[in-house]
């Protein structure tokens, strides 16, 4: 092969990783752009459903220039698929109700019933339900998996972790030591919800974990989300904790219990995500991917 040649194809003539993870961004922008212009034209937002419908459809135009099934990223949609997200809900529920149970033993918390309406906490799940959907398809779809074909799983998940934090910089609250629990924090999830998918190599797991973690931290216990305030059935009082204990208005995420369950969690994840296929734990040629 080329000097050209092998610049866009590995050893088995096809294309490289890096180049993918070129065209998934195009294609991404490709249907961005129109989208903004068109919300500019008529005076509204890019809503959460549009993001989640660009994103699958970048995903799916990818998949498809590589002659791959979309199941190949997202799962086999079947009963294994249905049970790793319920499971997957339940590890996102402990890993919020933990650090709360913490801070209450302590007493540094507490809580008041808030009489939210039930439309206003419906809608705070379904918020939570496209929020875990469109970040985990970005940030553990395409992107992350053409990125442990390329370079192996660790840099994939420094990389795409790295990047889940700077996609939450400009978030309310992102200030002082606040930044610097919650930077912490927000990237070992990241590596968490990645060996989550690591362990059934679909994206169920990722995604439950994710959904029901923002669904306790806000809808149920009336945190903030990522320092988005939220209306939730509870209503948290802090009396005089600091915000470094507590996460304050930020949520538990920028909280000390909190970044320890996370820590904890992402350890299990490893130990569990271990047992399963290790060709991909080794560091390859970028763009070795079959197709």
């Amino acid at each position: 092969m080329d000097l050209f040649g092998a610049i866009f194809l590995n050893r088995a003539g096809n294309l490289r990783s890096g180049w993918w993870l070129g065209i998934f961004m195009l294609s991404l922008a490709a249907l961005l752009f129109p989208a903004l212009l068109v919300a500019r034209h008529y005076n509204r937002d890019i809503t959460l459903l549009d993001q989640s419908v660009m994103i699958l459809a970048a995903t799916w135009l990818c998949q498809m220039l590589r002659r791959k099934a979309l199941r190949e990223v997202i799962g086999r949609l079947n009963r294994a698929w249905a049970a790793n997200l319920a499971l997957g809900c339940a590890y996102g529920a402990l890993l919020m109700l933990a650090p709360a149970l913490f801070l209450f033993a302590g007493g540094w918390c507490g809580w008041a019933f808030s009489h939210a309406s039930l439309e206003s906490l419906a809608g705070g799940v379904l918020l939570m339900a496209g929020v875990a959907f469109a970040e985990e398809l970005l940030f553990r779809g395409f992107l992350f998996q053409r990125l442990i074909d390329g370079v192996g799983v660790w840099p994939a998940q420094i990389l795409i972790g790295g990047l889940f934090v700077l996609t939450h910089l400009n978030n309310p609250g992102m200030v002082g030591v606040t930044k610097l629990w919650a930077s912490a924090n927000i990237f070992l999830a990241s590596v968490l919800f990645g060996l989550a998918y690591l362990r059934t190599r679909s994206l169920a797991m990722p995604m439950g974990i994710h959904f029901m973690a923002n669904t306790t931290q806000g809808v149920v216990l009336g945190f903030g989300v990522s320092g988005n305030g939220e209306t939730g059935l509870l209503i948290p009082h802090f009396g005089g904790a600091p915000a470094w204990l507590t996460g304050a208005a930020f949520g538990l995420e920028a909280s000390t219990p909190g970044l320890l369950c996370v820590v904890a969690g992402a350890l299990l994840f490893y130990r569990s995500s271990q047992r399963s296929d290790t060709s991909t734990t080794r560091p390859k040629e970028f763009g070795s991917e079959t197709n």
